[in-house]
């Protein structure tokens, strides 16, 4: 289920700012040479991203779910001038990769790329984040989201990607366990009285949950 159409998803991008180079080569190399490359956020998505970083001007971002490292750059673009961004990811296959794209960004130097299991890495990140952006294996969702909220500022942003996953969401009846994860993680953050909370339709959907 597509909840856009193509024609609107080209018309929103071309009336946001444009993809730098070194993020056009990202997505044509994923695209090119990775599995599942939809997985990479993409242009308009990307945007967002960058936008929400720069309104909040991190001093501290945690990202959860690196793949090829085209949302790290995206939310980096906000960072403040002595800010850090970590990143985890636990498929080492694309670490090459990814910190080639890395190295030829100007914000390379402020990315800490952690390749591991985040359920181990979280809990030893002596930081207090701003920002925190969840986008790994869609069924560690609540767990990643309870390891990081204790290491959030107040006022500061979680945003979590796929939460309409594919639209799959609102059927009656959730015929796969991803979907009914998905769902049930969904309602736990809208009965979570600790946060803030809306959900944009941005390509697969973005929770963004805001700390009291």
């Amino acid at each position: 289920m597509d909840l856009l159409s193509d024609e609107l998803k080209s018309y929103l991008e071309s009336s946001c700012d444009p993809e730098s180079d070194l993020l056009k080569q990202i997505d044509r190399e994923t695209n090119l040479k990775v599995s599942l490359p939809r997985m990479l956020s993409g242009h308009y998505q990307g945007r967002v991203l960058s936008l929400l970083s720069k309104l909040l001007n991190p001093q501290r971002i945690l990202e959860v779910g690196t793949f090829t490292g085209y949302a790290s750059l995206c939310l980096a673009e906000g960072l403040s001038k002595d800010g850090i961004l970590h990143t985890i990811d636990i498929n080492a296959e694309l670490e090459d990769m990814v910190r080639n794209s890395f190295s030829k960004s100007d914000l390379g130097s402020k990315i800490i790329y952690h390749i591991g299991d985040a359920l181990e890495i979280i809990p030893n990140l002596d930081e207090v984040f701003d920002l925190i952006f969840i986008d790994a294996d869609k069924k560690n969702n609540e767990t990643y989201y309870n390891l990081s909220i204790n290491k959030l500022r107040s006022g500061g942003l979680i945003i979590v990607d796929n939460v309409l996953w594919s639209g799959k969401v609102i059927g009656e009846k959730k015929t796969d366990s991803a979907t009914t994860l998905i769902s049930d993680f969904n309602t736990m953050i809208c009965s979570d009285q600790r946060v803030e909370k809306l959900i944009l339709p941005v390509r697969d959907g973005i929770y963004i949950i805001r700390k009291k």
